[in-house]
């Protein structure tokens, strides 16, 4: 590989620790995709190299308004746990497993 016009070896080893789960839904991905989990982490360091930092915005997720309790009053907490509270009553029900695996399916 070829950086700053240098011939780079690919002699450098990272050992690292994550998520098992994390691990294994990234392959998944990644084997969709054809590449390579090595090739993905090369990918990466690359682009850090070359933008100068990490190559996406790191921040904390936007909340919508309709669900971040922080900007509703305490009048429109309790109508919105009233309302679920109804729906669980009434039986309008899912398994957060069911759920989980129902969102991740759409967005294959």
């Amino acid at each position: 590989m070829l950086l700053g016009g240098v011939e780079m070896d690919k002699s450098g080893t990272l050992n690292l620790r994550v998520n098992p789960t994390l691990k294994q839904n990234a392959e998944l991905v990644l084997y969709r995709l054809g590449i390579p989990m090595s090739t993905a982490v090369d990918m990466f360091l690359n682009q850090i190299v070359l933008v100068g930092g990490i190559p996406f915005p790191v921040k904390l997720p936007q909340v919508p308004d309709c669900i971040n309790a922080t900007n509703m009053t305490e009048g429109q907490i309790h109508e919105k746990l009233k309302r679920g509270y109804e729906s669980y009553q009434a039986g309008m029900v899912h398994e957060a497993k069911a759920a989980f695996d129902e969102f991740r399916e759409s967005r294959s």
